[in-house]
């Protein structure tokens, strides 16, 4: 498995909202900490979370447990992981989008990932919590925006370490899609138990990661109307490099003419 650590995608402005929201994780996570210590796990993350057989009794007096079970999460590994994610891809997608509609968008996108694993196990009495759902939808926005930025990950599979050095870097679509591969498989591995007649064992809301990236996936677009996306870097591991410019033509005359990257002001939705 490749974990992402950094990309190599600069942003034209400090990502204000991206910030706030880290900072709002981590702050509800100490809350959350505080709370349980004193009045129970149980009561506080079956109170806070959302619970698809509550939600799906009571939708209007449930509805607060879509956005506060947001900022909750299970462990300090949840939330730490979460939090890179969010940190490395989210940064980019506020920048392309803009603040106010990167606020919309994340919040649309949390919503979207709590109604995909209602749907899909509405008499569920397990709480759901964590912000996997809303930063997958980041994770679909930067896709369809940014599919070849350089994304550094680092490899967890120790005997490759003989063959490849420890970090890598990779394209963002390779990086994206073995989490998506992931995701899909265990979640059509928790559908398989449920048909069988056995409760899902994993506690990792598949669905609801799968939801919220699909939601990043298709609002993207409509969030990128009237902006202008900016230049990044490519990702060139698999192909040559771009051709030397002659002698005489500058680089950027050379870009023109060969279309060997897109034009400054010009949004290429597959980079």
């Amino acid at each position: 498995m490749f974990l992402p650590i950094r990309d190599n995608n600069p942003t034209r402005s400090a990502p204000v909202v991206n910030y706030l929201l880290i900072a709002l994780n981590c702050v509800a996570w100490l809350v959350q900490l505080w709370m349980m210590a004193t009045f129970g796990e149980t009561v506080v993350v079956a109170g806070y979370g959302l619970v698809p057989s509550r939600i799906t009794t009571d939708p209007a007096g449930e509805a607060f447990t879509v956005l506060t079970s947001m900022f909750m999460h299970g462990d300090w590994m949840h939330i730490g992981w979460n939090m890179v994610f969010l940190y490395i891809f989210g940064d980019n997608v506020e920048d392309a989008v803009g603040r106010g509609r990167y606020t919309l968008l994340y919040v649309a996108c949390g919503a979207a990932a709590a109604l995909a694993q209602v749907l899909i196990n509405p008499t569920s009495p397990i709480p759901m919590v964590g912000a996997s759902g809303a930063i997958a939808g980041m994770l679909g926005a930067y896709l369809v925006l940014y599919p070849r930025a350089p994304v550094t990950v680092f490899n967890t599979f120790f005997p490759l370490w003989f063959l490849f050095p420890p970090l890598l870097v990779f394209p963002a679509w390779l990086v994206v899609g073995e989490w998506f591969i992931g995701n899909l498989f265990g979640g059509l591995g928790a559908l398989a138990q449920q048909a069988q007649g056995g409760r899902d064992g994993s506690m990792v809301a598949f669905f609801a990661h799968l939801g919220g990236f699909v939601a990043g996936l298709l609002l993207i677009r409509p969030a990128m109307t009237g902006r202008q996306k900016v230049e990044v870097d490519r990702w060139h591991g698999w192909r040559p490099p771009p051709r030397r410019p002659p002698p005489g033509v500058s680089q950027s005359e050379a870009d023109v003419f060969h279309d060997a990257r897109p034009r400054p002001g010009r949004w290429d939705p597959w980079n």
